[in-house]
């Protein structure tokens, strides 16, 4: 069983170090959803949700989530990002959401990724709950990674 990097010999957590590692370009790639009422649905894709564009201030939010990230979960580093984007696409039931994020540091970006993902999500909520708070968000994972010693990674379908 490989041995859980944020543990130390005693068992305590801790931040890892990653001074010795190499600064190489590193991207992540996740995604996530939320489905929702045909109602809400309607209102979202016509723009007539009562607090504004839906889309648009999700997009806003899992990009400044992305570049909070290590203000949020406790042992992850804080890098410079280089680049996030987060795409919203409707679907026949909800949204789906891909986050991309990339950085040229010595650590990976796949938790900023996931948080774009899902701050972006927590976001479509929020602005069209009051027309349908029944809304289920999942299936927010990892897509692929690039970079660093551990090279590529992608999921499987």
């Amino acid at each position: 069983m490989a041995k859980l990097t944020h543990l130390d010999d005693q068992g305590a957590a801790h931040m890892v170090d990653v001074s010795a590692k190499a600064v190489t370009e590193r991207v992540a790639v996740a995604e996530g959803q939320i489905t929702m009422s045909d109602q809400a649905l309607t209102a979202i894709r016509d723009g007539s949700a009562k607090k504004g564009d839906v889309l648009a201030v999700a997009r806003i939010a899992g990009i400044m989530a992305a570049k909070n990230t290590s203000s949020l979960i406790p042992l992850c580093h804080p890098i410079a990002l280089s680049s996030v984007t987060v795409d919203l696409d409707l679907m026949a039931d909800g949204v789906r959401v891909t986050a991309t994020a990339r950085t040229s540091d010595q650590t990976g970006v796949e938790m900023e990724a996931l948080t774009a993902a899902s701050v972006a999500l927590l976001t479509v909520y929020d602005m069209a709950k009051a027309l349908d708070k029944a809304m289920v968000m999942g299936a927010i994972r990892l897509l692929a990674k690039s970079g660093g010693r551990s090279g590529d990674w992608r999921a499987t379908p």
